[in-house]
């Protein structure tokens, strides 16, 4: 049983690895944007979550495409 959606799981490895890596990379991100705005000032918090959580969510999106592109051929062979 998949966790992923119906939609995420019939678009091309590549696209999948990279909404994926958004996914975790962007909630990692989030969550330590959260932590590192409490900590320095906490009414301004939320715009951390932005600031550090989008960047990652981009990062990831990047990386997964890189990394579903590279192993695209693998896939096909198995």
């Amino acid at each position: 049983m998949s966790v992923l959606p119906e939609a995420v799981r019939a678009m091309e490895p590549w696209a999948r690895w990279a909404v994926v890596g958004a996914v975790v990379l962007g909630t990692v991100g989030a969550a330590v944007g959260l932590l590192l705005g409490l900590l320095a000032y906490p009414p301004t918090a939320w715009a951390a979550i932005f600031e550090v959580g989008l960047p990652a969510a981009v990062l990831g999106a990047v990386l997964g495409a890189v990394a579903g592109s590279v192993a695209r051929p693998w896939h096909r062979r198995t």
